[in-house]
């Protein structure tokens, strides 16, 4: 266990006044916690800043909070165990202005902070570290992570939220305090690090990133990170605050691939060399226009809740789905294309009447039987949408 021998720095100045706290999450970090505090003290001392160091933490058995206080830290106990539940306890017990969070496992550099904050004196509101411009150490960052987890799940990000950067996961960042607070940061694990960046995006805040170094990590012990458990559940974040990606695209995709197939084989079987495609087609293209109108107006009624939740901001897109998809309008479309079906399948029965109900032509029913069906189907989604979005909008 290591020692505090390093001299404790003042942190907070006579008038009181903390211009940036750094917040450290830890859970039995003992190793490296103290390189860690004196690393961020003597930022402090040798740029002038007045600071205050942080630490959030979870629950530790070996005797961080002793390490942490004989070194002038201030220590925030967190009863809620999880990476995002200990950072946003420090965030909200922190006393700066702005706010500065990084690793206690001596990975991130703390004498580095000076680009962070000169940003965030420019007016930036989160500046992100980027460790792929700033540089890896050899043995840092596990192959996975590097070339394949923080790439592929950064993309997703910059894709899904047209966010400007290039290592969502960065664990070095710092911000401005009331600006993150007032996102409303909810979750628990290591999820926190997305949830910050899109819902800073979707905000609207003023995001920037500056180099940053990473180096292997002063612990003899595994990282608290699971891979594959913990890349998942990044990704199911991203996800889930994207219905434009999640929902709306792939049901336009799937509505038009079955609209397609249904013009092309209501009239009569088509055949494609020596496939012949037939009724059974149809009705996976009948299908497939149904789970695409379910999904487009999943999507719409995911951001409607959204907005209403306030957890993204409204756009002129937004407002024009929510006139277009307006009860009213949900009412007569939903009732015109429920009638429709309802009419395409009495004429079925009728037809079958007219065989004394007897044997009929397959092929010839089930092009009657199919489009009814649709019909029905897309008049209810309509209505059921039409209703839900009225509730979503009063």
């Amino acid at each position: 266990m290591q020692t505090a021998t390093a001299e404790i720095i003042p942190l907070v100045p006579a008038d009181g006044q903390v211009e940036m706290s750094i917040v450290m999450p830890c859970l039995d970090e003992a190793e490296t916690l103290g390189i860690c505090i004196a690393k961020a003290n003597r930022f402090f001392a040798e740029n002038g800043v007045a600071g205050e160091v942080v630490i959030a933490d979870n629950g530790s058995t070996d005797g961080s909070q002793a390490i942490a206080t004989s070194l002038g830290a201030r220590v925030v106990a967190v009863p809620v165990r999880g990476y995002g539940a200990a950072l946003a306890a420090g965030i909200l017990a922190a006393r700066g202005r702005f706010v500065a969070m990084g690793d206690s496992d001596d990975s991130y550099d703390f004498l580095g902070l000076m680009p962070f904050l000169a940003r965030l004196r420019d007016g930036e509101q989160l500046v992100m570290g980027n460790r792929f411009q700033g540089g890896i150490a050899k043995g840092a960052m596990p192959p996975l992570h590097r070339y394949l987890g923080n790439p592929v799940l950064s993309f997703a990000g910059r894709l899904f939220y047209n966010a400007p950067i290039g290592d969502f996961h960065c664990g070095l960042r710092a911000f401005d305090r009331a600006a993150i607070l007032g996102l409303g940061l909810r979750t628990t694990g290591m999820e926190f690090a997305s949830e910050m960046v899109v819902k800073a995006q979707l905000a609207g805040l003023r995001l920037a990133e500056v180099p940053t170094t990473l180096s292997p990590d002063g612990r003899s012990r595994p990282p608290h990170l699971r891979s594959w458990r913990d890349g998942w559940r990044h990704l199911k974040f991203l996800l889930t605050f994207a219905p434009k990606a999640l929902f709306f695209y792939p049901g336009v995709v799937l509505a038009l691939a079955g609209l397609i197939g249904l013009l092309a084989l209501l009239p009569g079987s088509v055949s494609l060399g020596s496939v012949r495609l037939g009724v059974t087609t149809l009705l996976f293209s009948a299908a497939s226009v149904i789970i695409g109108a379910q999904l487009m107006s999943f999507a719409v009624v995911a951001r409607l809740f959204g907005v209403r939740e306030r957890l993204w901001p409204t756009s002129p897109r937004t407002e024009l789905a929510r006139r277009w998809f307006s009860i009213d309008r949900g009412c007569v479309a939903g009732g015109v294309m429920l009638v429709s079906g309802i009419v395409l399948a009495f004429a079925a029965v009728l037809g079958w009447a007219g065989s004394g109900y007897g044997d009929m032509d397959t092929d010839a029913l089930m092009r009657v039987a199919i489009p009814s069906v649709l019909l029905c189907a897309l008049g209810v989604q309509a209505l059921v949408t039409g209703f839900f979005t009225a509730l979503l909008t009063e």
